[in-house]
C-alpha cells in the first residue's frame, strides 16, 4: 500500500482525528500476529474472533494506529480511530484507495476456477507487467478490501477475486473494485443453501458488472448460455464468450487431458498444460483471452503455461510411497467433483490402476444436497470407480447414488461410509493397496486434509507433488 497520513486516513473514513496523530501508515493488518511496523490494525469482529482483544498486541508490533469501533481497556500509546463499524471502514477506505490507482483490475468471479484463473493470470501476464494478486482466496467484505489495499503505487494490474454465499454479496464488493475487466468463468450449483436455484447464481455472478468501469470488457465461460442470456436482457452491454461450444466468440481447436496434465490447441499452436482436470484447461482458455487482450503474443502465453505449479490442495498430485494421491481437499461442489472424478478415472486407465474415490460432504447445498450427493455417486460409478468411501452427513447417499447407477463398467469392488472422518481415517488403512490412484475430496470445512495426512503415514514420509 501507498503511504498515506493518519490525518488523511481519518478525513476518509469520516471520523475524528486524534490528538497529536502525525504519523503515516504504510499498510493495513486485521491479524496481530502477522502485523507489521507501520501498519494500520483494523479491530474485525468476527464469529469465532474479535480484533479487539488484540489490540494491545499491534501495539507492541508497532503499529501506526488502531481502527476500533469500541474503546480500548486500556490507554494506548498510539492513535486510535473510532468508528461504528470497522468493516464497513476497512470498505470505504479501500474504496477510496481504489480511485487512486493507476492500475487495470481485473475482477473475478464465477462458482468455480476464480482462483484457478486467477493464479495463471498472474503467472502469465507478472512476466510482462507489474501484476499483483492476493496470496489467498481473498473475496469477500473483508478480503476485497485487502486485496485493494495490498497494491502499490507503480503496480500495472491487480487481480482481484470476488465471490459469494448469498444473494446481494458481489455487486457491493464490486462497486468497491471498480473493475476495467470483468471475468465470470463458470457457472455451476455451488452454495445452493445461499441461492436457491442457478438461476439465483447466475444472477448473483452477473451482478459484478454493476460495479465495472463504464469502458469495461467483459468475459465469460461460454458453456453456460443461461448466463449469456442474462446479460444481454439485463445489462445490455456486449463481452466475450470463451468454451467450447459453438456459440462461443473464443474457441479451442481442440482440448485434451490425460488426468495428470492436458493441451488445448490454439491457433494452429498446442498449448501443454501441466494441470490436471478438464476444468484447468478451461481456466487456461479463459486466462487466454484476457491475456491476448494485453498483446500478450501467444507463444509466450504457450511458454508460461508450461511451467505452471498447481494450487495447495486443489487437484494436487502427491506421490506417496507405492500410492498416487489427487489431493482436492480446498472446496468441493458438483461441478469440481465431476471434474476430480474425470480427472480420477484417466489417470487410472491411462495407467492401469486402480482408482479410489474417498469422498467428504460438499456443502452449502442446501434442500439440493441429497440428491445432488446421490448424483455424484452415481457419476463415480459411470466413471468406473472402484473404490467409494464416504463419511459425513451425505456420505449414505453418495452411496447410494452409486448402488443404484446402471453402467457398462466392472462392479464397483468396495463402498463404504463411516459415521466420522476420524472413523475413516481409522480405518483407511483396510482398503487401500499398493498402486492404487486415490481421489480425496470434500467441501473446506469437512478437514478432509487429515485423510492426507493419515495416507502419509501409513505409505511412507517422502512424498513428491505436482
Amino acid at each position: 500500500m501507498n503511504t498515506i497520513s493518519i490525518a488523511n486516513l481519518c478525513e476518509v473514513l469520516g471520523a475524528a482525528c486524534p490528538a497529536g496523530a502525525t504519523g503515516e501508515i504504510g499498510g493495513v493488518s486485521i491479524d496481530s500476529r502477522t502485523i507489521r511496523a507501520g501498519d494500520c490494525f483494523f479491530a474485525i469482529q468476527g464469529e469465532n474472533f474479535d480484533g479487539h482483544n488484540f489490540l494491545s498486541d499491534a501495539q507492541k508490533k508497532q503499529a501506526a494506529c488502531l481502527v476500533v469501533s469500541r474503546k480500548p481497556p486500556f490507554n494506548p500509546d498510539i492513535p486510535v480511530i473510532q468508528v461504528d463499524d470497522t468493516v464497513q471502514a476497512l470498505g470505504q477506505f479501500a474504496a477510496w484507495y481504489r480511485r487512486q490507482l493507476s492500475a487495470t483490475v481485473i475482477g473475478i468471479t464465477g462458482s468455480a476456477g476464480k482462483t484457478g484463473t486467477r493464479q495463471i493470470l498472474h503467472h502469465v501476464l507478472s512476466r510482462q507487467f507489474r501484476c499483483r494478486q492476493s496470496p489467498k482466496s481473498f473475496n469477500n467484505q473483508i478480503g476485497v478490501p485487502l486485496t485493494l489495499l495490498s497494491a502499490q503505487r507503480d503496480d500495472e494490474i491487480l487481480l482481484v477475486e470476488i465471490g459469494s454465499n448469498h444473494p446481494g454479496e458481489i455487486a457491493p464488493l464490486a462497486k468497491l473494485a471498480q473493475p476495467n475487466i470483468v471475468v465470470i468463468t463458470h457457472i455451476a450449483p455451488a452454495h445452493l443453501e445461499g441461492f436457491g436455484s442457478i438461476q439465483a447464481i447466475i444472477e448473483e455472478k452477473a451482478s459484478i458488472l454493476e460495479g465495472m468501469s463504464p469502458d469495461g470488457k467483459i468475459f465469460i465461460g461460454g458453456d453456460v448460455p443461461e448466463l449469456a442470456a442474462h446479460i444481454r436482457r439485463t445489462y445490455k452491454c456486449p463481452f466475450t464468450m470463451v468454451g467450447e461450444s459453438p456459440f462461443c466468440d473464443l474457441r479451442p481447436d481442440c482440448m485434451h487431458s490425460s488426468g495428470t496434465a492436458g493441451w488445448l490447441r490454439l491457433e494452429e499452436q498446442t498449448i501443454q498444460v501441466p494441470l490436471a482436470g478438464i476444468a484447468n484447461l478451461k481456466n487456461v482458455l479463459i486466462a487466454w483471452a484476457i491475456c491476448r487482450d494485453f498483446k500478450v503474443a501467444l507463444s509466450d502465453f504457450a511458454q508460461a503455461i508450461r511451467t505452471l505449479r498447481s494450487g495447495d490442495m486443489r487437484l494436487q498430485i502427491e506421490h506417496i510411497g507405492p500410492v498416487t494421491v489427487l489431493n482436492d481437499c480446498y472446496n468441493a461442489n458438483p461441478a469440481s467433483m465431476e471434474n476430480a472424478l474425470d480427472c480420477l478415472a484417466r489417470m487410472a486407465a491411462q495407467q492401469h490402476r486402480r482408482s479410489v474415490l474417498i469422498a467428504g460432504d460438499m456443502k452449502e447445498l442446501g434442500p439440493h444436497s441429497r440428491s445432488l450427493h446421490r448424483q455424484i455417486g452415481a457419476a463415480a460409478s459411470r466413471c468406473g470407480i472402484e473404490v467409494i468411501l464416504a463419511a459425513g452427513q451425505f456420505a449414505e447417499a453418495l452411496v447410494e447414488g452409486a448402488e443404484k447407477t446402471d453402467n457398462t463398467h466392472e462392479k464397483i469392488e468396495q463402498m463404504r461410509t463411516f459415521g466420522s472422518l476420524e472413523a475413516l481415517c481409522n480405518n483407511v488403512h483396510r482398503f487401500i493397496r499398493p498402486d492404487d490412484i486415490i481421489l480425496v475430496k470434500a467441501s473446506r470445512s469437512a478437514r478432509f486434509e487429515y485423510v492426507v495426512a493419515r495416507l502419509r503415514e501409513l505409505f511412507g514420509k517422502q512424498q513428491t507433488t505436482e
